[in-house]
């Protein structure tokens, strides 16, 4: 239960069989990190294809069409719109035909200075099909006077800013590039082929791996071009590594609090054991006295147990989650969204009913939410909520590929905390600092993080903000 959109996730398959049903399983996988459309292109050497639509993995593929997406190497795509709008042209992969042949694109990202660059394309005679931004890039390729595939790609980069995991496929190639500042996460791993061959797969997140029974090898570095390329006959095709750009790592330390699934390992970490300690974290620096320690489901679990391990107070779950909602309601009145909240969460009263109760979960962003949340769980009889946040309080929106509301909208960002805490009706509210949530990841690869989200302070270099 959050009111964070997720952003998107990419995948891409090189030299393995069937491989746009690897795309599909791996996207399935990822479909947390958008819902509102999905897209594969796949090549079978000779052309690439490419079938695209609104709606969920398992809505968009069936058998039929999957068979339709023939070729060893495949690229694909969830979304949750950043940039453009609801629209099936503005759904991924982007495929087009261009001066050196065909290619298709995935991006998960944002890129900073879009309007510009779309801007000064268009008075220069581009015609575009979408609102992505992500179109840019097929312009700026297109319009590249290199005479290979991968020094346009290289051009093209050279002139955007932003946040970008980039997965290119063209008939017999397929790239991936990640910004120099590795804000939105990618992973490589390999594939083993029924045949004996070696494929490879790059996805946002490793949990695609499992799926499919692919090896973790590591993740995409900063500022990395990968290029697969060789004969698919050939069982020893590997990737060429380029460094393209100096690589600055800055990796977004909000994927570590909410967006990646707990069983992901995201930029190297394990993300449940990192949101375990979280909640230890938590109750290091906030000791209060309760009957238990309950999550809002499923966000909340993971820094709950550890909190509850921490402190010694009994775990329980005492919100049970309706997995099975989706967008029923789209009125904007007070009680259907009062009503959304009762179909997704029910406390169990027996448990709760008289009873001081700390309630943990990962974020607070309008504060409405959690406002639900504590009125349902003070009308199953709790005697006192305390109510703990596994993160600093988020005061400034995103400008790299989260879909955040305006700091206008973020309570966090406009009022105290006894003001929060006095309009969810809680009665009591804490969250974790943000030296607590740094030592929770204890990364010494990472040792940087963009966390503009908890203390406004973006990468200028990127941006050119300076507030």
């Amino acid at each position: 239960m959050k009111e964070w959109n997720e952003e998107c996730a990419v995948v891409g398959i090189y030299n393995a069989h069937n491989a746009s049903v690897l795309s599909y399983y791996s996207l399935f996988s990822m479909q947390h990190r958008g819902q509102e459309a999905s897209g594969i292109s796949a090549s079978n050497g000779q052309k690439i294809s490419t079938y695209k639509n609104n709606g969920l993995v398992t809505k968009v593929f069936n058998k039929t069409i999957l068979e339709k997406l023939q070729g060893k190497s495949s690229i694909g795509h969830n979304r949750y719109s950043t940039a453009g709008e609801d629209s099936i042209n503005d759904s991924q992969p982007i495929f087009a035909k261009y001066g050196l042949g065909e290619i298709a694109l995935a991006h998960n990202g944002n890129f900073t200075n879009a309007k510009e660059i779309r801007e000064s394309l268009i008075q220069e005679g581009a015609i575009f099909q979408s609102h992505l931004d992500t179109e840019n890039l097929i312009h700026l390729i297109a319009k590249s006077h290199r005479n290979h595939l991968v020094d346009r790609i290289k051009d093209a980069l050279t002139k955007i800013r932003g946040a970008y995991a980039l997965v290119f496929l063209s008939r017999t190639k397929m790239f991936v590039v990640r910004d120099q500042y590795g804000l939105r996460p990618l992973s490589l791993g390999k594939i083993k082929n029924p045949d004996g061959s070696t494929g490879y797969i790059v996805a946002s997140e490793s949990c695609a791996f499992d799926l499919i029974g692919a090896d973790y090898i590591r993740d995409v570095l900063p500022g990395e071009m990968l290029v697969f390329e060789g004969a698919y006959t050939n069982n020893d095709v590997v990737p060429q590594s380029m460094q393209i750009f100096p690589p600055t790592p800055n990796p977004c330390i909000f994927e570590y609090v909410y967006f990646a699934r707990p069983d992901s390992k995201v930029f190297g970490k394990n993300v449940y054991e990192i949101r375990k300690q979280m909640g230890v974290e938590l109750a290091k620096e906030h000791k209060i006295q309760a009957d238990m320690v309950i999550p809002v489901p499923d966000s909340g679990v993971a820094a709950a147990l550890g909190y509850s391990r921490e402190s010694g107070i009994p775990f329980e779950l005492g919100i049970i989650r309706n997995h099975y909602v989706g967008r029923t309601f789209i009125e904007p009145t007070q009680s259907m969204r009062e009503l959304k909240v009762k179909l997704k969460l029910n406390p169990i009263a027996e448990l709760i009913s008289g009873k001081d109760i700390i309630v943990i979960d990962d974020s607070i962003v309008r504060g409405t939410t959690s406002k639900q949340i504590i009125k349902i769980l003070k009308q199953a009889g709790a005697k006192k909520i305390h109510l703990f946040i596994s993160s600093p309080p988020t005061i400034s929106p995103c400008f790299y590929g989260v879909d955040t509301p305006d700091k206008s909208d973020l309570i966090c960002a406009n009022h105290s905390l006894e003001e929060v805490r006095d309009f969810i009706g809680a009665d009591s509210l804490f969250f974790l600092s943000l030296e607590g949530l740094k030592k929770s990841i204890n990364s010494e690869e990472n040792k940087r993080f963009c966390q503009a989200c908890f203390d406004g302070h973006y990468i200028e270099e990127l941006t050119g903000r300076k507030d």
